[in-house]
């Protein structure tokens, strides 16, 4: 038996639409790396983007279970002493509440290449609107996969 490697023209990409309102943070960024990669496929292969196409919306009423919203997302700005951070309930109250989960999706692909190329097909959106109604997302209900991936 030989091994399978998909090629090109073997890869079919869908469309995924996801409602993150009330969807624990790393239930959903695990289910969301794992149709970015494409691992839900029989015909996964790890050399290749053959990943659907995510659509996250509502990515500002996201919940954390126990003391998440006040942990730090740290960075550098490359000067000497540039350390900053933010915790996630601030980032959620700016401007951008949508890179909460985008740094929760980005953590758990791998980081090379390929992965960058991954999160292109990432769409995040933090109110119930999106432009890509043409496409005709499929939804993919997370609350109803697990009872664990909502939070009461």
């Amino acid at each position: 038996m030989k091994t399978y490697s998909a090629t090109h023209a073997d890869i079919d990409k869908k469309w995924i639409l996801i409602d993150a309102e009330g969807v624990v943070l790393g239930r959903l960024a695990s289910i969301v790396a794992m149709r970015l990669r494409g691992k839900h496929k029989a015909t996964f292969t790890p050399h290749m983007d053959m990943g659907d196409n995510v659509i996250v919306i509502n990515a500002d009423k996201v919940q954390m279970t126990g003391k998440k919203r006040d942990e730090h997302f740290y960075w550098h700005t490359g000067h000497p002493g540039g350390i900053k951070s933010r915790t996630k309930q601030q980032i959620l109250d700016g401007a951008h509440p949508e890179r909460v989960v985008f740094q929760a999706v980005k953590r758990m692909l791998p980081g090379n290449r390929l992965s960058r190329q991954q999160m292109t097909n990432l769409r995040i959106y933090a109110g119930a609107e999106h432009p890509h109604e043409a496409q005709s997302p499929e939804v993919l209900d997370v609350k109803a996969m697990n009872k664990k991936n909502t939070r009461s």
